[in-house]
């Protein structure tokens, strides 16, 4: 009796267990729980606790309403250049409508990956195979418009479409390879030429630059070498001149006569008879004469007194300094400094004549002082001998 009591209890209490199991129902977060009744759709369950009609009520499907991420394997298409290239894709998609995408098509991911190739085949069957590799962009949004608009009434909302990879045939990779390195190579040799353009281009540049400063500085040595090969003419000739009328003037005021110029005579004779190749010289008659007037008072030569008479008369001898004449333009400061050098070189020859300018200048007549004209003591006025 007592065993009968024990077995109907624990009949009723797995009864019961079994009752609250089939009434009670958890579903996670993110998730959606759909129930039938008889086979009919009756509702759909939310997150959490849920009781349910038991033997009834039954929990048909649990939908994950989270974003799901779905990689499909590598299928060949066909490009517009009848290449064959393998493209994978990744689809991302989001269950929106639990019951749509439970009761409008029977395995909804499935679809959506036919569906994605197809789609894939049409968009790239239009494209050729340059096209294709770089409009990975262009290609994904269309995909995924076409993706989005056909899985609406399935209540999946389909969010990125990304292509993987596209690979084209192995030699359809090689011959690209080859005209990617040609390319490189193209472009480097353009480079390379055109760097030694530019190299020649420079160093035709710096020669004809060095060349017109070679030149230029070739003329401005020339000029400076002609001024100053005139200017030191110019000095020659003017010491030349002063000497000339130093000696012109020396000789009226030494009054020369006979005896001079037959000194004079001798003296030129040895440089007559100078010199290795003069074989025969020819002696003036001149040098007779003087000889004969040198020996005896009595002969005399024609043209020279034997005595001078008269007063002293001297030669105006012009300025003793030289003078340069001035340029204009780029010789007036080699003008000056050639003018410094000389009056420097004039001072340093006659430093009585400095002095006594000095002592001139420092004690010079006032304006109104009469100077003496005592004809005594001009030389031009004329004395006695």
């Amino acid at each position: 009796m007592g065993l009968a009591i024990l077995i109907v209890a624990a009949v009723l209490f797995l009864f019961v267990a079994v009752v609250l199991a089939k009434t009670i129902r958890i579903v996670p977060q993110a998730r959606a729980a759909i129930v039938e009744r008889f086979g009919k759709y009756k509702t759909t369950l939310s997150p959490g606790l849920n009781i349910v009609v038991p033997f009834i009520d039954k929990v048909r499907y649990v939908i994950d309403m989270r974003e799901q991420v779905v990689s499909f394997p590598p299928q060949p298409v066909i490009t517009e250049d009848n290449l064959v290239v393998s493209i994978d894709t990744v689809i991302y998609f989001q269950v929106t409508d639990s019951v749509a995408a439970t009761y409008e098509i029977a395995n909804y991911i499935q679809a959506v990956e036919q569906l994605t190739m197809t789609t894939l085949r049409n968009i790239v069957g239009g494209m050729d195979l340059e096209e294709t590799l770089t409009s990975r962009d262009e290609i994904n949004t269309r995909l995924r418009g076409v993706l989005d608009e056909a899985t609406g009434k399935w209540g999946i909302r389909v969010n990125r479409v990304e292509l993987k990879g596209i690979d084209p045939p192995p030699s359809i990779k090689d011959s690209m390879e080859k005209q990617m390195r040609a390319d490189r190579d193209k472009r480097a040799l353009i480079l390379t030429a055109e760097g030694e353009r530019q190299s020649a281009i420079l160093t035709a540049e710096g020669q004809k630059q060095s060349a017109i400063l070679t030149a230029e500085g070739d003329r401005e040595s020339q000029i400076l070498r002609a001024q100053a090969d005139r200017e030191s003419q110019i000095l020659r000739a003017q010491g030349e001149g002063q000497a000339i009328q130093t000696v012109f003037q020396a000789i009226h005021d030494g009054r020369p006569d006979q005896s001079l110029l037959a000194y004079q005579y001798l003296q030129m004779m040895p440089k007559i008879a100078e010199g290795d190749a003069n074989k025969v010289w020819i002696v003036p008659s001149e040098i007779g004469k003087a000889l004969e007037g040198l020996g005896s008072t009595m002969n005399d030569l024609k043209g020279i007194p034997q005595e001078v008479e008269g007063p002293l008369k001297r030669v105006d001898m012009g300025p003793s300094e030289p003078k340069v004449p001035e340029t204009a333009g780029s010789s007036g400061s080699s003008n000056a400094a050639v003018q410094a050098a000389i009056e420097e070189a004039a001072r340093a020859a006659n430093p009585g004549k400095a002095r006594a300018e000095a002592a001139g200048s420092s004690s010079k007549p006032a304006p109104d002082a009469t100077p003496s004209t005592d004809p005594s003591t001009d030389p031009a006025q004329g004395g006695s001998e």
